[in-house]
């Protein structure tokens, strides 16, 4: 799933920490992206990395002590205004407690202070130093002042300490200022809940009955909403991995437990999530969002009537094997569907009847619209694009045929018409 940053600029403060040399990793990432990087490094950070290591891999001048020029706008100045988003990683303790509290000692923190834009904050340094009540307390009073802290993990360190400290994994730095500059207000805050993967029913022990849904348009689903700012929780059969690790994740097998864990992920939904605790009840109202539900998950229609403890053996079973199956609940038709906008997904491999079947689901499953999609045959499951037409009551679009988060941007762009807010 790539991003795609096209347009965008991104800062990085680089200081001196051992993790520098992970900022190498973090500035590929926004160049693959499309963005364009520029870099600004304390002092000690060039004793780790050095600038000419940035400048091959941003094709863009370093600012540091040495090269500050007021000729041009490479200086603490005017290398703000151009760019988006500035984020610092690694950030060391130093640096932290400097810019709580204003200091601008050194051309890092004088752009810092300098900058009017969105600040993010990655921390790296040994525990103890993190766990300091100073460095506690600056850590939040830049929160206060709208920085967004990305919080270090905890492993051994290279102090050899083991504890909360390293750098956050660079993946998870580019995905955090990645939503930063793509959030769109519509979809801030508001509370989805999307499902996907092909639920798996037990036979015995070892084995399953499921179908060959690979979750990557589900998972595409999930970035596309967590980069514009949603609060994702994601029922899944196919694990997060490379989706970011702040999406809040419920692995689920069977259908059963799907439609359980969506009907309280729902209800929880439809709590909202106010953006201002301290608000009373009524103001908090007022910025309550309604939720959405996408129901991209692939679900089996027949379960075994008899599941089997342990592992059963070929030789007690014989030269045939007769299951017995039952039908499993309809997720769509049971769950509770008021106050919350719902997108069905439905694939099909009737070109002649599969698209009426797909809008038969608007009544049949009280939804508000289906994503409709035609499938040649199990190859096409688990490719990397696919194409989508977007029905409800009024009218169908088609979408295209794109890579999955391009086909996810679009799905939510038609999703939008469904709430006049």
């Amino acid at each position: 799933m790539q991003i795609n940053l096209n347009g965008k600029s991104v800062l990085l403060g680089v200081t001196g920490s051992i993790s520098a040399y992970k900022a190498c990793d973090l500035a590929r990432l926004f160049v693959k992206a499309g963005a364009q990087v520029h870099i600004v490094m304390t002092p000690s950070a060039e004793r780790f990395v050095s600038a000419l290591t940035f400048e091959a891999l941003t094709r863009n001048p370093v600012l540091t002590e040495k090269t500050e020029s007021w000729s041009s706008d490479l200086n603490h100045i005017e290398m703000g205004k151009k760019c988006d988003a500035f984020i610092i990683a690694p950030a060391s303790a130093n640096t932290i407690n400097k810019l709580s509290k204003g200091i601008a000692d050194n051309i890092l923190t004088q752009t810092a202070l300098a900058y009017a834009g969105p600040m993010l904050v990655a921390p790296a340094a040994n525990t103890q130093m993190l766990k300091n009540n100073y460095t506690v307390g600056s850590l939040k009073m830049l929160g206060v002042n709208d920085y967004t802290i990305i919080e270090p993990q905890k492993k051994l360190l290279a102090c050899g300490d083991v504890g909360s400290g390293a750098l956050a994994e660079p993946s998870e730095i580019f995905f955090e200022t990645a939503k930063t500059l793509l959030k769109e207000d519509f979809w801030e805050d508001r509370r989805i809940v999307v499902t996907g993967g092909g639920t798996r029913e037990k036979i015995d022990e070892v084995r399953y009955l499921s179908n060959f849904s690979s979750g990557k348009m589900a998972k595409s689903l999930c970035l596309s909403l967590y980069l514009k700012g949603a609060d994702v929780c994601y029922l899944t059969t196919m694990g997060n991995t490379g989706l970011p690790k702040s999406i809040y994740t419920i692995d689920v097998d069977t259908t059963e437990e799907l439609l359980d864990y969506t009907q309280d992920a729902i209800r929880v939904a439809k709590k909202g999530k106010m953006s201002k605790p301290s608000m009373n009840a009524t103001d908090r109202h007022l910025i309550q969002k309604e939720p959405y539900l996408f129901m991209v998950a692939a679900v089996s229609d027949f379960t075994p009537k008899f599941p089997q403890e342990g592992k059963l053996k070929k030789s007690m079973i014989g030269e045939s094997w007769n299951i017995e199956l039952k039908q499993t609940p309809d997720i769509l038709s049971s769950l509770d569907k008021m106050d919350i906008k719902t997108v069905a997904f439905k694939a099909e491999m009737d070109e002649k009847n599969g698209l009426n079947s797909a809008k038969e689901l608007l009544e049949k499953k009280r939804v508000d619209a289906v994503c409709y999609n035609l499938l040649s045959n199990s190859e096409s499951f688990g490719t990397t694009d696919n194409e989508i037409t977007f029905i409800t009551k009024e009218k169908q679009t088609a979408l295209g045929k794109s890579d999955k988060l391009t086909l996810s941007d679009k799905i939510l762009t038609e999703a939008k018409a469904l709430l006049n807010e």
